[in-house]
C-alpha cells in the first residue's frame, strides 16, 4: 500500500535528524579533534589527516558493493546496520592504544559511514516513494544542512571539558541510541510501501524488468540507453573532482579558516557554511522548480572555486570570509541535491 503523507514527513524528518547527527559525529567533528589526536598518539597531524584520506579512499572503494546490498535488503536494513557499526568504529578508534590501530579503526568508520549517510538515505527514500523521491530528497538537504553549524560548535564545546577519546565515545553512544532505532524503524517502515523495492544501483536492461506501478514514468529528454554508460562516468568524474573540493575544505574548514589569520573568529565563520547550504536548497525548492538537475550541478561547480577565490582574494577581511562560507555553502548545497537527483 502506499505510505501516507504524514508517514512519509516523518521518515523525511526522521532521517533528517540522523544525518544531522551522522555527518556532525563521522565528518565534521575530525577536524576539531585531530590536533589532539596527534598530540596524543605522538604524530604529525599531517599522519592523522593522511589517515582519515586513506580511510576516505577505501569507503570510496567500497561502495559499489554497498550500493548493491541496499538494493538487495532494503537500505533501512543497511542504515540500521551501518548506525551500529558507525558507533562501534567511533568506540575503537576512542579506544585505540596507538596510531596505527587508530587507522585501521577509522577505515572501518568511513566504511560504516558509507551506510548511514546521505547516499543511502536518498535511496531509501526512493525505495518508498519513487515518485515523490526527488523534493522529499531537496526537504532531507535542507533539515541535514545544519550539521556543520551544530557540530563545530558543540564538538568545540564539548572538547573543552572532555578528551576527544570521550567525545567520540558520547558520539558513538549518539548513533546507537539515535540513529540505530529511527534506520530500524524505517526498515519496517520500507515494507508497508507498495510493491516490490525499485533498483537503485544495480544495472539491469530495462526489457527484463517490468516497471511496477509505483515507479515514476519515463522521464522526457532521458538519455537514450547506449548513452547512459558515458553520462554516467562523466558524472561520476564530475562529481568527484567536486567532492575532492569539499572534503578537502570541510575536513580543514575552521583551521584553514584560522590560518588565514581568522583567529576565533574562525568557528564563526564555519558555523555560516550550513545555513549557506539549507538557504540554497530552501531558495531551489521556491525558485528553482524549473531548473534541472543538471543545472543545479554546473551552478555548483561554479560555486566552490569561485567560494576558494573570494577567501583567497580578500582573507583575513572577516566580511569576506562570511561571503566565502556562504558562497561555499550554497554550492555544497546544491551539490548534494544534483547528485541525489541525477
Amino acid at each position: 500500500m502506499r505510505l501516507s503523507d504524514r508517514a512519509l514527513a516523518a521518515s523525511v524528518w526522521g532521517l533528517g535528524l540522523t544525518q544531522i547527527v551522522g555527518y556532525g559525529t563521522l565528518y565534521y567533528s575530525f577536524s576539531i579533534l585531530a590536533p589532539a589526536m596527534a598530540r596524543d598518539f605522538a604524530c604529525s597531524l599531517q599522519w592523522i589527516f593522511g589517515a582519515l584520506s586513506a580511510a576516505l579512499l577505501v569507503g570510496g572503494l567500497f561502495a559499489p558493493l554497498s550500493g548493491r546490498w541496499v538494493d538487495r535488503y532494503g537500505a533501512g536494513h543497511m542504515m540500521a546496520l551501518g548506525s551500529v557499526a558507525s558507533a562501534a568504529s567511533l568506540a575503537a578508534c576512542a579506544l585505540a592504544p596507538e596510531r596505527y590501530s587508530f587507522a585501521l579503526a577509522l577505515v572501518g568508520l568511513q566504511v560504516a559511514a558509507g551506510f548511514a549517510l546521505y547516499n543511502t538515505a536518498f535511496s531509501l527514500l526512493v525505495q518508498i516513494a519513487p515518485r515523490r523521491a526527488p523534493r522529499m530528497i531537496t526537504y532531507l538537504t535542507l533539515i541535514g544542512g545544519f550539521a556543520s553549524t551544530l557540530f563545530w560548535p558543540a564538538t568545540t564545546l564539548l572538547h573543552e571539558h572532555l578528551t576527544w577519546q570521550n567525545v567520540w565515545l558520547v558520539f558513538a553512544a549518539a548513533n546507537l541510541l539515535i540513529c540505530a532505532p529511527i534506520h530500524w524503524r524505517l526498515s519496517h517502515l520500507m515494507r508497508r510501501a507498495a510493491a516490490p523495492i525499485p533498483t537503485v544501483f544495480t544495472e539491469v536492461e530495462e526489457s527484463d524488468m517490468p516497471v511496477p506501478p509505483e515507479m515514476p514514468e519515463p522521464v522526457v529528454g532521458s538519455l537514450a540507453p547506449h548513452q547512459r554508460r558515458e553520462a554516467f562516468a562523466y558524472m561520476a568524474a564530475g562529481f568527484t573532482l567536486m567532492s575532492f573540493v569539499l572534503s578537502a575544505l570541510l575536513v580543514h574548514m575552521v583551521p584553514m579558516l584560522g590560518a588565514v589569520g581568522l583567529g576565533a573568529t574562525a568557528v564563526l565563520v564555519g558555523t555560516v557554511f550550513g545555513p549557506a547550504q539549507v538557504l540554497a536548497r530552501f531558495l531551489n525548492i521556491v525558485f528553482g522548480r524549473n531548473l534541472s538537475a543538471s543545472s543545479l550541478a554546473v551552478i555548483s561547480a561554479i560555486a566552490l572555486p569561485a567560494a576558494i577565490a573570494v577567501l583567497m582574494a580578500t582573507a583575513p577581511w572577516f566580511p569576506g570570509a562570511i561571503f566565502f562560507a556562504l558562497l561555499f555553502g550554497a554550492g555544497s548545497g546544491l551539490n548534494s541535491i544534483a547528485q541525489g537527483t541525477l
